[in-house]
């Protein structure tokens, strides 16, 4: 071994040395953000930002899922039609109902579908405090919005324009009236003879038979029928009073002559109103009445008009067994009967009231009636009648009638 060379060297000689590889660097993941400088304060950002955004996408849709129920709820839903097809209902609501009280009572007459529903709704836009106790005309196809604007018989709830021929008596009315959704057949009938009212509009006697003047109004659905009673006597009030005026010296001859109240004049004037066609016919057929009422000749004082007697079997049937067969006229037995007490054949003067609701005409023909001689009249035929001062002249003008 020569000098200057190691021991280590000497121990390789003759042997090819080992190559070593050169260590690699541990691969980190693509998505490690140690790999990228800065990356873990960007990342950050952006996972906040996508945050935000996902709160604020949450809040814009939970924003329009509450729009839209509101708009439901409020808007679309109270416009709703219910359950029915048009079906008149009468209900009765009682004093202070709560909402679940009301909607269970509509429900259980078939007018809302859903009971729980429309009380969440009534809760939600006022309750029921300006509910009105009593009867109600509905109907099963109304919205909430309508049958509570009807409950509360609120201006909303609408009017409806309803014509009363004149000559129809308070019967004929309140069928029109409970068609027309106005108000219930008999809660219209039952204040038509409600006593306070009837003194209250300074009506006398029985019934507002004669006062509800017959004409064209507009009036409300689900009205109080004692506001509709009021309406019609407003009417013939100012009726009265322009054609009083006009004829107020005649009047007061009629009414002084026979003993007359305003309330005779009026039952005298709904009997030339049954009896008349033609205008110019209704002073002659209120002269004939009065005639037989003031002339001491004249006896028994028997008015001997049909409509009378027929008006008897309508307001009190059960008191005449002939009324038993009563379709709508009168025939001879129920004219006769003696126990009808409407019947002007067999009771002198006039009616107990009126038998209908005269129109201007009538009301005027009252007043101001014809002077003539004439106790008796029979119909010829197209409305028109023959007059007669005998009963012997009447007898030929009744003979010459049925040959027509």
């Amino acid at each position: 071994m020569s000098k200057g060379m190691s021991e280590g060297e000497g121990k390789g000689e003759g042997k090819t040395p080992r190559r070593r590889r050169p260590k690699r660097p541990k691969r980190r993941p693509a998505g490690d953000a140690a790999s990228r400088p800065g990356h873990d304060s960007k990342g950050r950002k952006a996972a906040a930002a996508l945050a935000q955004r996902l709160r604020v996408a949450l809040a814009v849709g939970c924003g329009l899922v509450a729009l839209a129920t509101s708009t439901w709820f409020f808007v679309l839903y109270p416009s709703s039609r219910g359950p029915g097809d048009g079906r008149a209902i009468e209900l009765v609501i009682v004093t202070d109902p709560s909402a679940g009280g009301l909607a269970s009572a509509l429900a259980g007459a078939g007018v809302v579908a859903s009971p729980r529903l429309f009380a969440l709704w009534v809760r939600a836009t006022g309750g029921t405090s300006a509910v009105v106790a009593g009867r109600h005309l509905l109907t099963d196809d109304a919205s909430p919005r309508e049958l509570m604007a009807r409950l509360e018989r609120r201006a909303s709830a609408g009017t409806v324009r309803v014509t009363f021929p004149e000559g129809w008596n308070r019967f004929d009315m309140a069928r029109r009236l409970q068609d027309k959704q106005v108000v219930a057949l008999r809660d219209f009938l039952d204040a038509t003879t409600d006593a306070a009212l009837l003194h209250d509009l300074g009506i006398e006697g029985d019934s507002a038979e004669g006062f509800l003047f017959p004409a064209t109004y507009d009036l409300p659905f689900d009205s109080d029928p004692r506001d509709v009673v009021r309406r019609m006597k407003r009417e013939f009030d100012r009726r009265w009073d322009i054609l009083s005026r006009s004829h107020g010296s005649s009047l007061n001859d009629v009414m002084t002559s026979s003993r007359m109240g305003i309330r005779d004049v009026v039952t005298l004037a709904s009997m030339v109103e049954k009896e008349a066609v033609a205008d110019d016919e209704r002073p002659i057929i209120a002269s004939v009445f009065l005639n037989r009422l003031r002339d001491p000749s004249f006896r028994p004082k028997h008015l001997e008009c049909d409509p009378t007697a027929a008006y008897g079997c309508v307001v009190a049937p059960e008191k005449a067994l002939t009324c038993a067969d009563f379709t709508g006229k009168a025939t001879a037995p129920i004219e006769h009967d003696a126990n009808n007490p409407y019947s002007t054949y067999t009771h002198e003067g006039l009616p107990p009231g009126p038998i209908a609701n005269p129109g201007a005409h009538s009301l005027e023909a009252a007043m101001a009636p014809a002077a003539t001689h004439y106790f008796f009249f029979v119909a010829r035929g197209e409305g028109r009648h023959a007059f007669s001062e005998t009963y012997e002249a009447h007898l030929s003008a009744t003979k010459a009638a049925k040959a027509l």
